[in-house]
């Protein structure tokens, strides 16, 4: 009876007893002094300068894991932001072009501007308020509420801030950002009916939007595939599949960091296989498109395949303010933190060399794609 009165609560404890006691609270939010306002004045300032578009945001990702590698979530997000690029100008590319009008292109860009936006400009200021705090040397993550982030990251940046596990703050960030999204994008009423009700199709079979790309070495790529996009729980999943691929495997980790800090982030698949994309269209005008893959090797003398910089593809986009509300009302979001000790290999290459194929059918076929009718 002694050991059990006196044992110490586990971080999971302390996290879900901190959300309970917060949620039982009327919640006045302090008044702020001059400092803070200029402080949270100054975030919003700097979230802003790097929320241009998905090159300007992947690129502020990698800069604060490298000034902060105890922050996993920022490596990962730059890499899943890395293909939110590709998935941009994918829809400018070689295949898209042919299969998409482009009024449905343009939807689908927003689409997927939208929710790139939206995640940044809520990450973000977590990272320069724990860059703030290390640098007064005490938490101001009380300042969370100003910023709009959720009582839920509140509490976990306060946990970080005295165990430094940096696992549950990682989980606890694919939580957060996958929760973020939910009703403002994927449940948002215009999005669902203008494209996932719409591109349910090309999302789920067609495409490469569901495959999450890890490049490393020369031509090596690890990474995973979601399926049911709109469900919470499998995207939450899907991350955690993801950071166990990066993060689990030192070697492997390594190779990642040094392909990322060795290639600048165009949006451009030649980024990672320039023996196949090229982001010059190297095309004819007016020929019919030719067979040119085969098992992910060009054939002898073809042209190679056309994926453009995200400069070239899309203008940047002016975002009306991120929807107010704190998605926080569930504890049982507390369990997603719980490690699961799963090991993955992040085999991906051959599925996503099967759909390169298929997209490339598609395109030579033009086959009348249900929504374009």
């Amino acid at each position: 009876m002694f050991f059990t009165r006196n044992r110490q609560k586990t971080t999971l404890e302390l996290i879900r007893e901190e959300l309970k006691n917060k949620s039982k609270q009327a919640g006045v939010p302090p008044k702020l002094t001059n400092a803070e306002g200029m402080l949270l004045e100054q975030i919003r300032g700097r979230t802003a300068v790097h929320n241009l578009n998905n090159v300007t945001r992947t690129k502020a990702y990698l800069e604060f894991y490298l000034l902060h590698p105890e922050i996993h979530w920022a490596f990962l997000g730059h890499m899943v932001s890395r293909n939110g690029g590709w998935n941009m100008t994918d829809l400018k590319g070689e295949f898209l072009t042919r299969l998409l009008s482009k009024k449905d292109a343009e939807t689908f860009f927003a689409f997927l501007e939208r929710g790139n936006w939206l995640i940044f400009q809520d990450v973000y200021p977590q990272f320069l308020l724990y860059q703030e705090s290390l640098r007064q040397n005490k938490p101001l993550f009380y300042l969370c509420s100003f910023l709009n982030i959720s009582t839920f990251m509140e509490t976990i940046w306060n946990q970080f801030w005295l165990k430094h596990e940096t696992y549950i703050l990682a989980i606890a960030m694919v939580i957060n950002e996958q929760s973020y999204l939910e009703k403002r994008v994927v449940q948002n009423p215009l999005y669902k009916k203008g494209v996932l009700n719409k591109f349910e199709y090309i999302l789920q079979d067609l495409l490469s939007f569901n495959h999450i790309l890890f490049p490393y070495g020369k031509k090596n790529l690890a990474g995973q595939t979601l399926h049911q996009f709109e469900s919470l729980h499998e995207r939450i999943l899907l991350g955690k599949r993801l950071y166990t691929i990066l993060f689990k495997n030192k070697e492997r980790l390594k190779q990642v960091l040094d392909w990322a800090k060795t290639h600048p982030h165009t949006g451009s698949r030649k980024d990672y296989w320039p023996h196949i994309f090229n982001n010059v269209n190297e095309g004819i005008p007016g020929f019919a498109y030719q067979t040119r893959l085969k098992a992910c090797q060009l054939r002898p003398r073809a042209r190679k395949i056309y994926s453009p910089s995200l400069e070239y593809a899309w203008k940047n986009v002016s975002q009306t303010e991120a929807e107010k509300g704190d998605w926080f009302k569930d504890i049982r979001v507390v369990d997603y933190l719980i490690e699961d000790h799963e090991k993955m290999d992040g085999e991906i290459i051959n599925e996503y060399c099967k759909t390169l194929e298929r997209l490339e059918i598609a395109a030579i076929a033009k086959k009348a794609i249900s929504i374009l009718d």
